[in-house]
C-alpha cells in the first residue's frame, strides 16, 4: 500500500498541474470503488476551481468552494494528469476533466481506494480521531512517551496506530525502529522517554528523506510523472528477514506483528 511519502509525492507532483484549474466535468466509469462514490462528486464538482490539494494522513483532499473530494489510493491506486485523448487503460475508473484540456485520472486495479466527499466546514468520519502528522512539531518523544504509558501492545503496533500518529506504515515503522535500536516486540509502555525521543527523530528523518527521494517503490506504485521512487534501495530492515544485519552481520529475525511482517535485529534492537 502506498505510504505517507508516496501520497505526499503524489500531492506534490499534482500540485502545479491541478491547483487553480477549474473542473469542467466528471466521468465516473463505475459507481463505486471501496465504497459508493457520493452523488456530490458528479453534482457539485463540475464548474468548481481546485483551490488546494492537501494531504491528511494517507488521504488527499481536492478543495473547492463547494466542498472537498476525498481520495485514498488504496493498495495500488494512482493519480495522473494526462491529455484528455489518452487511451484508457484497464481500471481507469474516474476522470476529472480540467479546463486546460487535460484530465486528472484515477486508476485503481484492486478498488481498495476511494473517492468520497467532505462538505465545507465538516470533517469526514474517516478523518475524525486521527493522531498528529509525524512531520509536525507536535509529534516528538514527549508526546509518544505520554501516549504510551500503560500500553502493553508491541511498540511497532503502537507506532502504526493512526490514533497515535498518522501515516507511519509498515515500511517506515520497521525502518525507524531499526535505526532507533528499539525492538518492535517491546511493550510500548516499557520504552523510555529518551528512546522515544530517538524514535520520533528517526521517524521524522526517514519520512522526510523518503519524500525527498520520491517515496518507496512498491510493486504497483509509480509517481504521477511515471517515475518510480528510489528509497527502496536504502531500506535496512524492511523485507530483509533472514539476511545479515547491516550493523552487526547477524541474521535479521522475522515475525508477524499486528498482521504485518516485521524484520528486526535481536542483537541491535532491544
Amino acid at each position: 500500500m502506498p505510504e505517507l511519502p508516496e501520497v505526499e509525492t503524489t500531492r506534490r507532483g499534482l500540485l502545479p498541474h491541478v491547483a487553480g484549474r477549474r473542473i469542467e466535468h466528471v466521468r465516473l466509469r463505475r459507481a463505486d470503488l471501496r465504497w459508493p462514490i457520493p452523488r456530490q462528486v458528479e453534482d457539485l464538482l463540475p464548474g468548481q476551481r481546485i483551490d488546494a490539494i492537501r494531504r491528511r494522513a494517507k488521504y488527499l483532499l481536492l478543495d473547492t468552494a463547494a466542498g472537498s473530494a476525498l481520495l485514498h489510493l488504496g493498495m495500488s491506486g494512482s493519480l495522473r494528469v494526462l491529455p484528455s485523448d489518452t487511451p484508457l487503460r484497464a481500471h481507469d475508473h474516474v476522470d476529472l476533466a480540467l479546463e486546460d484540456g487535460r484530465v486528472l485520472r484515477f486508476n485503481d486495479p484492486r478498488r481498495f481506494g476511494c473517492l468520497l466527499w467532505q462538505a465545507p466546514g465538516t470533517l469526514h468520519p474517516l478523518l475524525a480521531g486521527l493522531g498528529p502528522e509525524p512531520l509536525e512539531d507536535g509529534f516528538d518523544g514527549d508526546y509518544l512517551f505520554a501516549r504510551s504509558r500503560g500500553r502493553s501492545a508491541p511498540v511497532k503496533a503502537f507506532l502504526m496506530d493512526q490514533a497515535v500518529v498518522v501515516g507511519v506504515g509498515n515500511i517506515y515503522a520497521t525502518e525507524a525502529l531499526f535505526r532507533a535500536g528499539i525492538s518492535p516486540l517491546r511493550a510500548a509502555g516499557k520504552v523510555s522517554r529518551e528512546r522515544y525521543a530517538a524514535l520520533a527523530r528517526e521517524v521524522k528523518a526517514i519520512l522526510a528523506h523518503a519524500i525527498a527521494r520520491g517515496g518507496t517503490t512498491l510493486r504497483d506504485f509509480l509517481s504521477p510523472d511515471g517515475a518510480p521512487g528510489y528509497f527502496e534501495q536504502e531500506l535496512l530492515a524492511y523485507g530483509r528477514g533472514g539476511q545479515p544485519c547491516p550493523r552487526c552481520g547477524r541474521a535479521l529475525k522475522q515475525a508477524s506483528i499486528g498482521q504485518r511482517t516485521t524484520a528486526w535485529c535481536a542483537h541491535c534492537q532491544r
